[in-house]
């Protein structure tokens, strides 16, 4: 699994103005307030976990990652999602979640 779709390169390419207008909305809403690194990528998971985006999944996992959240921290966010969301759509989360973690394997 690649780091970046191909699908959002081609974005960044064909649409460059919209591609940085939407990654300087991005670094806007995340030094907006006091939430630190991690935090923020933990949410962004959980969002994304409620939201049942594959895709926006994935992503989040890999920053979750980058900013220093364990497997067990992001596998507890799926946890978390089912009395809300339900069995099968977090145990899809929790799938999405974990291929990003068997690759980092």
């Amino acid at each position: 699994m690649s780091q970046i779709p191909k699908r959002f390169l081609k974005f960044t390419e064909d649409y460059p103005e919209v591609s940085k207008a939407y990654e300087e909305l991005g670094n806007a809403v995340h030094n907006a307030g006091p939430l630190d690194e991690k935090t923020r990528a933990i949410i962004k998971l959980a969002i994304s976990t409620g939201a049942r985006l594959e895709g926006a999944v994935h992503s989040h996992a890999r920053k979750a990652f980058k900013a220093g959240c364990s497997p067990e921290e992001m596998r507890q966010v799926a946890l978390l999602s089912l009395p809300t969301i339900g069995l099968p759509s977090m145990m899809a989360a929790l799938s999405w979640i974990d291929d990003i973690i068997e690759n980092k394997k």
